[in-house]
């Protein structure tokens, strides 16, 4: 003990405590810096470089503005990118950029699958039976993210996916993937085969579609009566896009359209639907109506269009509702479909009203069934949601009450939840002819009025009162006989 308290005092370099040796030598032996933990990541292709034979659209040529790109559109390509996949902002997007127009919508195409998309991206999923799509999402904007399509005819050897058609040709399932020239002749319309790739702001164009957006054609890629069998819902589009974005339709893109309209009839209700919600709600309803007209397309989807639009009282209220339906959107606001869809079947409604009345029915149970028959006749030719069917409905059930300015009726109205859409209807009947304008300027004035007002302003009641029923008096010598068989 003195000998190692002697070593301490002359020695104090010479010896040191055991955990100190073995701190030292942990200290040697630890790295400079802390190692990385590495994932292994795919070799990122050089894709700014390859234009896989389209025509190159510089910046300088296309002007498109990057600021005026979703942000989780570009959080999208940059994710696709960085994973060593091809991703390309395509479809109506570019299209509306290249018209300077604000584009609705996202859509990115790339060579990564649905699984490997939905893989990279942790708030994503796979939807579709026809053709699979990816939704990735960031907050409350979703991107639809689809991978390149090939050809649906070649699908031999092929195990990345698989396709069916009907006798008409008209395809039903379409999961072939293939590369970006594939998806490129699988698109519509030249105008929205264009593939902006975000990193080097750079369009390809596969089919001269740039050169046909700035001379302002809308032209069908490939055979058009070969793509209208493959969806004849293109027929519809290219009807939409003509009247939406101004674009003349090809003359050739055009002819085949009357004499393949009964195609239609082969679409599903649901999915006409859902396409003609876009062309109504387009901005440019008027325009899109007369080219149906034009193109014989209305038959079977709206067959007794013809028949409203031949009245002049018809016609002027189905213009009125499409030029208030579009004046909302262009100013920014939300339109109803079921307000816009109440208008267009609503003197085939009052026709059928009016034959179960003749038939001796009540007007209100004539009402009713005159709604059902006209709603179930639709939904052979366009099936219309049932939520819209619905608000349709009241819409309809309440313009009887609108004629009924007497005792409380008016003030029930008025709390009615729908009132506001039942209320511009009227006054789309009464601007058309339909109706007196007194009866709209009476219901105006009455909504704005106070209550004093309001009282002044009801009219008699004329309609004959309902004789309360008399609850009938038992006789008197029927209770004491109930009272003695009981005892």
């Amino acid at each position: 003990m003195i000998k190692k308290l002697l070593d301490r005092i002359f020695k104090p370099n010479s010896a040191k405590p055991e955990h100190a040796k073995v701190d030292a030598t942990k200290t040697q032996q630890a790295p400079t810096h802390r190692p990385t933990l590495r994932t292994k990541k795919t070799a990122h292709k050089n894709v700014d470089s390859v234009n896989h034979g389209a025509t190159v659209i510089a910046h300088k040529t296309h002007k498109i503005d990057r600021d005026l790109l979703s942000n989780a559109a570009l959080k999208t390509t940059e994710g696709l990118h960085k994973a060593g996949f091809e991703a390309y902002i395509v479809g109506g997007a570019v299209r509306d950029l290249l018209l300077n127009r604000t584009p609705k919508d996202f859509d990115v195409a790339t060579d990564a699958t649905p699984e490997e998309v939905n893989r990279i991206f942790r708030r994503s999923r796979i939807i579709g039976k026809r053709f699979r799509l990816v939704h990735v999402l960031f907050g409350d904007e979703t991107i639809e993210v689809s991978t390149f399509r090939g050809s649906h005819l070649e699908t031999e050897g092929n195990p990345k996916g698989d396709s069916k058609t009907t006798d008409s040709g008209r395809i039903i399932r379409d999961n072939v993937f293939g590369s970006i020239v594939d998806d490129a002749v699988r698109r519509d319309f030249t105008a929205n085969a264009l593939y902006y790739n975000p990193a080097s702001q750079e369009v390809l164009d596969f089919h001269h579609g740039y050169t046909d957006i700035k001379a302002g054609v809308l032209r069908m890629i490939g055979k058009p009566e070969t793509r209208y069998a493959e969806d004849p819902v293109r027929m519809l589009r290219a009807v939409r896009l003509s009247a939406k974005l101004g674009l003349k339709i090809d003359q050739a893109t055009q002819a085949p359209i009357a004499k393949m309209a009964d195609l239609l009839q082969d679409v599903p209700p649901s999915r006409l639907f859902d396409e003609m919600l876009k062309l109504f709600l387009s901005g440019h309803a008027m325009e899109s109506v007369n080219a149906l007209r034009e193109q014989h397309l209305h038959h079977g989807l709206l067959p007794m269009l013809d028949v409203v639009l031949e009245q002049p009282m018809g016609e002027r209220f189905v213009m009125l509702a499409l030029k208030n339906t579009d004046d909302r959107i262009l100013s920014g606001k939300s339109a109803n479909p079921s307000f816009l869809f109440a208008t267009l079947l609503w003197h085939e409604m009052l026709a059928a009203w009016e034959s179960y009345k003749e038939e001796g029915q009540h007007a209100i149970p004539a009402l009713h069934m005159a709604m059902s028959e006209v709603i179930a006749t639709q939904a052979e030719k366009m099936a219309i949601h049932n939520r819209y069917t619905a608000t349709m409905k009241e819409i309809w059930g309440m313009q009887p009450r609108f004629e009924q300015r007497a005792g409380k009726r008016p003030f029930g109205l008025l709390t009615h939840p729908r009132y506001r859409a039942g209320y511009d209807f009227l006054l789309l009947r009464c601007e058309s002819g339909e109706l007196p304008m007194e009866l709209g300027e009476w219901w105006t004035a009455f909504a704005n009025a106070d209550g004093e007002s309001r009282a002044a302003m009801l009219q008699a009641d004329t309609a004959p009162k309902k004789r309360k029923k008399r609850s009938r008096k038992k006789p008197a010598g029927a209770s004491s006989a109930v009272t003695s068989t009981t005892e």
